[in-house]
């Protein structure tokens, strides 16, 4: 038994846990903790992707009104439950319940789990000292971000709508019907190519990115109904989308429990089988199955099974943080239109 201050494995874990009766909690929860920090890691990358789209269709308003606020809600919640893992570990003897603070967050308003205190008058949960100013600070910043993200942006656009109608001495509609197409369409630049114009005339959009209008009509409900989707969509993807990285876990823990399985059971036991009986033939056999049952579960069914929970992962949780799928309209190339167009420039 080594004291808690030396370390003999600096890195890792120690093969000691390997067969004792609490090494299913104790991985559990290390590898749950793992896979929400790495959840909140890859998402916080994928709402910094969407910094290139702003900076490159120059939306500045939507740099500043979505990318921050998202940033500050994201962050102050999960960001900070992720601190609370680290600071956990890096501490001995803590036995704060992590899932009591986060719910006591909301339920609460900051202050931690109504809990008696311990010996040395401190409440269990707490993790560092004034943790419930900090978590009421945060928690008041999270909810400011909500409307942020919701109200700013429509209303500036709308502002630059009317600017633009007075400038040009023309006429904006301002209008309160939901259209069916997309805001964010309008955000496409004008082509002059084939296939552009006909994707263009196909899907009847056009215009300057900057006019963030259709043409000369501006849909404020529209734009507002589209914001207000999308802010409901982040705040309510921030809880499942966090969620879903506890399939890292499933996955880690089915794992494992097979892997043990097809050691304990079949390698080692044809090896004591062998020892007991002294029958020299029991390792090849168990060996066999053991490399088989090795290579087609934990090879090809588990690997593929980690394939196609990683890439759904990748293209739900990451993506959704920057993804719109409102570009352009893709036309293939055909012969067909090519001599059409060649038919129709002669007509004239």
């Amino acid at each position: 038994q080594y004291p808690f201050t030396e370390m003999p494995y600096v890195f890792g874990m120690d093969p000691i846990w390997h067969g004792r009766k609490t090494e299913l909690p104790y991985f559990n929860s290390w590898k749950m903790k793992m896979s929400i920090i790495l959840g909140v890691v890859h998402m916080n990358f994928g709402i910094i992707m969407s910094v290139f789209n702003h900076l490159h269709f120059r939306d500045y308003v939507s740099l500043l009104w979505e990318f921050i606020p998202q940033m500050v809600f994201f962050n102050f919640i999960f960001g900070y439950l992720c601190i609370l893992i680290i600071a956990k570990w890096m501490q001995y003897g803590c036995i704060a319940d992590l899932y009591g603070v986060m719910i006591s967050l909301f339920l609460n308003m900051g202050n931690l789990p109504n809990k008696p205190l311990n010996a040395d008058g401190v409440p269990p949960d707490q993790v560092f000292s004034g943790q419930a100013g900090v978590q009421k600070f945060l928690l008041a910043l999270s909810l400011i971000a909500v409307p942020c993200m919701l109200l700013p942006k429509p209303f500036i656009l709308k502002s630059r709508a009317q600017k633009l109608a007075k400038h040009k001495g023309g006429h904006v509609e301002l209008s309160s019907h939901v259209a069916d197409e997309d805001e964010e369409s309008s955000r496409r630049p004008n082509t002059h190519a084939s296939s552009g114009s006909l994707a263009a005339k196909d899907d009847g959009h056009g215009g300057d990115h900057g006019d963030h209008g259709h043409g000369e009509h501006f849909e404020f409900g529209e734009v507002m109904v589209h914001q207000m989707i999308h802010t409901i969509e982040f705040v309510l993807g921030a809880v499942s989308n966090t969620a879903s990285y506890l399939r890292l876990w499933a996955l880690s823990l089915a794992h494992s429990q097979l892997s043990g399985v097809f050691y304990d059971r079949v390698l080692m036991m044809a090896i004591s089988v062998s020892i007991t009986s002294k029958n020299p033939i029991a390792p090849f056999i168990g060996f066999f199955v053991f490399a088989c049952a090795t290579l087609g579960v934990l090879m090809v069914m588990e690997s593929l099974s980690a394939f196609l929970h990683a890439l759904r992962l990748h293209w739900v949780e990451y993506m959704n943080k920057f993804y719109k799928g409102d570009g352009y309209k893709f036309v293939p190339f055909s012969f067909e239109h090519v001599l059409q167009q060649n038919d129709d420039d002669k007509d004239k």
